[in-house]
């Protein structure tokens, strides 16, 4: 179901992904109002809506459908502003399992090949996951095509660590603020040990608003990463949307170091950047988290890191809202655990802490 005011965007969105031949539009609506009735006709697996519009806007309309519909998906559709990053998180908060930035106005979303792009490739991705945790047939594939049920716990790596981390990495993308931040909030004292280091892939705007929510919510300083800044332990710094975020050594010092390369992976931010200068730089003291996420990004400098003597934990595919990047980090087999969402804190902290789990 697609929920936007403008019928230029609800016709082409709903066109787009037709022609895409991977899903079906079974309704579209022009307000929250109006889409929370259509729940009473239609029974959609996942809806875009808006945040701006008449009547109902999306955040109070959010709630009303996951009451209605507890298992649909719902993606958050917003132009980058600073308000509409800071809805769009707090809706993931409430139940969205994700977000797709918007152009800035009506003309751009019909000239932009890379908003048609990114919304049926996220899309695609969430539609997978969802069918593959159900066992049943990938989107645009026939209903016999079964797929296997996920795939078992890989073998983990051994769990004891050579040294004590000194820093904390965490990679993510699709279904990743409300992950990280689950994380990130359940590791009790252990967060004041070390810097905490985030990439999240995220567009300019939405990672300065995700670093306040993080704040807020984890109850540490966190903030937009800067070049030349030195990590302090107990801080959360976030890689700036449309950068890279590795580390550097100056005077003998381990710094931020933001640079505007190309995309790796597709991405910038990338979390492969980070990873391989954790790996150069501090090695076997770089303890990584790999969670939900679409794509492999990370996989390489997860390999780096592990040929370092560091450590690398991946989120399990069942509390996953994309196996992607954490899937193939296990299926290569360089995860030092994969673990149900809520049992990767636990499991940091003793890391952290010097244990063995």
């Amino acid at each position: 179901m697609v929920v936007d005011d403008s019928v230029v965007v609800r016709g082409l969105m709903a066109r787009w992904l037709e022609e895409s031949g991977a899903f079906q539009v079974v309704t579209t609506a022009s307000n929250g109002r109006a889409a929370v009735d259509a729940l009473d006709r239609v029974d959609p697996e996942i809806v875009l809506l808006d945040i701006d519009m008449p009547e109902l806007d999306g955040i109070s309309t959010l709630p009303l459908l996951l009451a209605k519909r507890p298992d649909i998906q719902v993606v958050m559709v917003s132009t980058l502003t600073q308000r509409n990053a800071d809805i769009s998180l707090r809706c993931m908060s409430l139940g969205a399992v994700d977000y797709l930035p918007k152009p800035e106005s009506n003309r751009h979303v019909t000239t932009s090949t890379s908003f048609r792009e990114e919304l049926v490739m996220k899309l695609q991705a969430l539609a997978t996951s969802r069918r593959r945790r159900l066992g049943q047939a990938e989107p645009g594939r026939p209903a016999a095509a079964r797929l296997a049920a996920p795939m078992p716990r890989p073998s983990p790596r051994p769990r004891a660590l050579a040294v004590a981390p000194r820093y904390l990495l965490v990679g993510a993308s699709t279904g990743g603020p409300k992950a990280v931040g689950e994380v990130l909030s359940h590791l009790g004292l252990a967060a004041q040990r070390v810097p905490i280091l985030v990439v999240q892939h995220m567009p300019p705007v939405f990672t300065s608003a995700f670093a306040d929510h993080l704040r807020t919510q984890v109850g540490l300083p966190a903030k937009e990463g800067a070049h030349g800044e030195r990590p302090l332990a107990g801080h959360i710094y976030v890689a700036p949307g449309g950068r890279h975020m590795g580390l550097a050594k100056e005077n003998g010092q381990i710094v931020l170091r933001l640079d505007d390369g190309p995309q790796v992976n597709f991405c910038r931010p990338a979390v492969d950047v980070l990873f391989r200068d954790a790996a150069a730089l501090i090695g076997a003291s770089a303890l990584s988290v790999v969670l939900t996420g679409m794509g492999s990004d990370g996989t390489h400098g997860a390999k780096a890191l592990v040929e370092a003597g560091g450590a690398v934990v991946v989120q399990d595919e069942a509390t996953s809202t994309v196996w992607g990047m954490p899937g193939s980090i296990a299926k290569a087999g360089l995860a030092h655990d994969v673990l149900p969402l809520q049992e990767i804190a636990p499991a940091l902290k003793t890391l952290m802490t010097g244990g063995a789990a």
